[in-house]
């Protein structure tokens, strides 16, 4: 079979890890997996699958046990979820889905898999120590409100990314 034609869809039998759903199984969040039986519960109650098609959490459990390990990681779907539990709430099987996608998240990063959007707001923390630069004219206004000035950059935020390694994921996207 062509890369073309596995790229469209079709499962490539050599391009499956077996070993993929118990390394999920043994995530933090991913101990219920097993008993996931897709009845599409979750689906039918996630809000993001009303805006985007592309995010089915019975499809991602689903690849998950199939072994899909490199489309997993590859794919936007987990870094749409928004931890909002409706899944969750509503399986009836006890699957911690949302707990699921944060465990792929985690699991991806650690992999050195990490969403362009992710990666985007990481580098300003790095930089800087938070998404948004503070200006003199944010202190000016706090210093009105009778707040303490904010320093413009903390050495923190670069010593816990260097420390977990996820420096090395800013600096590559």
């Amino acid at each position: 079979m062509s890369p073309e034609t596995a790229a469209q869809g079709e499962i490539v039998v050599t391009d499956l890890d077996p070993n993929f759903k118990y390394e999920v199984a043994e995530l933090p969040g991913g101990e219920n997996l097993r008993y996931c039986f897709t009845c599409g519960t979750c689906t039918a109650s996630c809000p993001i699958r009303e805006v985007n098609e592309i995010f089915n959490p019975r499809k991602i459990i689903r690849m998950i046990v199939l072994g899909m390990k490199e489309r997993v990681l590859k794919s936007e779907f987990m870094w749409l979820c928004t931890g909002c539990y409706s899944c969750q709430e509503r399986c009836p099987q006890d699957v911690k889905i949302t707990d699921l996608m944060n465990a792929l998240k985690n699991y991806a990063v650690k992999h050195g898999v990490v969403h362009p959007g992710v990666a985007a707001q990481a580098e300003p923390i790095y930089n800087d120590g938070r998404i948004y630069a503070i200006e003199d004219f944010d202190n000016k206004k706090r210093e009105k409100l009778g707040l303490p000035r904010v320093k413009p950059r903390t050495e923190d935020a670069s010593k816990i990314f260097e420390v977990t390694g996820l420096d090395k994921i800013v600096k590559k996207g």
